[in-house]
């Protein structure tokens, strides 16, 4: 189960981090006006979910990722918040408030999972 769990959670951050960059002006878009460097940040957090992908994905680099995954999670989830109480349309479409509002628990049970990887 515990491979399984690391194999679907680097399958889901290799995913997220190409969008990052197959969709940037989505991403930029969702981040709250208080943070400066949009892009840049957006692309940082792109690269660091690819490289916890494939580290998750390699079973290499699994205890880094468990130990700095929490933190990551919780410097992203500002702009999880900002789409929710701001929702803007992303790829052309607006995301139904019950999606945008479910993602903020999902976001803690990710926090969670991330902290029980082997």
């Amino acid at each position: 189960m515990k491979y399984v769990l690391r194999v679907l959670y680097g399958a889901g951050l290799l995913f997220a981090g190409i969008g990052h960059f197959r969709n940037e002006k989505g991403f930029v878009k969702i981040m709250p006006a208080f943070i400066p460097f949009k892009r840049f940040f957006v692309q940082v957090t792109g690269v660091i979910e690819i490289l916890y992908g494939l580290m998750l994905l390699s079973g290499r680099g699994v205890d880094l990722v468990r130990k700095t995954l929490p933190a990551f999670l919780y410097a992203v989830l500002p702009a999880n918040i900002n789409m929710a109480v701001n929702p803007k349309p992303v790829n052309g479409k607006t995301l139904p408030a019950w999606g945008l509002w479910g993602r903020l628990p999902l976001q803690w049970v990710l926090i969670a999972f991330a902290k029980r990887l082997k």
